[in-house]
């Protein structure tokens, strides 16, 4: 599975007041944290007024403290172009859309760039569909015009979007199902992404449901993730699951876990320790994510 790094976002204002200020000695010990990582994120959002040109200088730093690939992450076209020029590295277009104008522009920066592309199930008509079916109508059609466009498929990473689960819970089984769809509907295969923390925003236990939500979407067959790098115990289970090498009882259950989309098995036939506090709260919030209970914040105390 591939990693992306969050941790530079201009949307923290401890991030969007060192961007500003062009703190290297603070963004320096950001990309030391997603050593990890495959790539790093560099959401600038618009990238305007004192963001102007903040890419470029980004990608300086990036270059001086690592050798992670970039995850061009803005609004501003013209901007993303800069730091991909400087770049001129492995890296990640985030995103396009189905909206035509923000479709073309990407798709042939893209191009231009040999770069990896997320594709967002989106567009201004019809927002974020409420079902995967209605994700999936967005993913054929943006996949057509994509081939049309002379894109890769291996570049193509569609990301179905995360919703916060305490905001509409259905939707996490619907991004779920959304991954095994589209790894299930093309030939060659494309990609799939997700910005997994989305999932445990505004929740309690941010933690114990970003760990089960990336089990279970690892099962879906979930290609990359948009991840914290700080959060060390979610990476480590990745490793376990992509090597299946179990360390622990509980570790054994995040691995049966992860079967229940891709061998249509039923969660309740599950076996696990009920004396363990620990996997009693991985079944927990395994239903919840798959909506056979409803969240509450005090869900693994109930």
């Amino acid at each position: 599975m591939i990693f992306i790094g969050e941790n530079i976002h201009v949307i923290s204002k401890r991030v969007c007041e060192a961007l500003k200020n062009r703190d290297e000695n603070y963004i320096s010990e950001l990309i030391k944290l997603q050593k990890n990582m495959d790539y790093t994120d560099l959401n600038v959002g618009p990238a305007k007024n004192e963001l102007a040109d903040i890419l470029p200088w980004l990608v300086g730093i990036v270059k001086k403290e690592s050798s992670i690939g970039i995850s061009f992450d803005t609004t501003n076209a013209i901007e993303m172009e800069k730091g991909l020029k400087c770049f001129g590295g492995n890296s990640f277009i985030n995103s396009a859309s189905n909206d035509i104008e923000r479709f073309n522009i990407m798709t042939e920066l893209a191009l231009k760039y040999d770069s990896n592309l997320i594709a967002l199930t989106l567009s201004k008509e019809s927002g974020i569909p409420k079902t995967a079916d209605g994700r999936m109508e967005i993913v054929f059609d943006m996949y057509e015009r994509f081939m049309d466009s002379g894109v890769n498929s291996e570049k193509i990473f569609f990301d179905p979007l995360v919703l916060p689960v305490c905001v509409e819970q259905s939707q996490a089984f619907e991004v779920i199902s959304s991954i095994r769809m589209i790894k299930e509907s093309f030939s060659p295969q494309v990609n799939t992404v997700v910005g997994l923390s989305n999932i445990s925003n505004g929740a309690s236990e941010r933690h114990l449901i970003n760990k089960i939500f990336l089990t279970l979407l690892y099962g879906a067959g979930l290609d990359a993730a948009i991840v914290d790098a700080g959060d060390f115990e979610l990476f480590r289970v990745a490793k376990m699951l992509e090597n299946q090498n179990p360390e622990s009882e509980a570790d054994n259950l995040l691995l049966e876990i992860s079967k229940i989309i891709c061998d249509f098995i039923d969660l309740e036939d599950i076996k696990y320790d009920q004396t363990s506090t620990e996997q009693k709260n991985f079944i927990k919030t395994a239903k919840i994510l798959l909506n056979k209970e409803v969240y509450s914040n005090s869900f693994t105390q109930i």
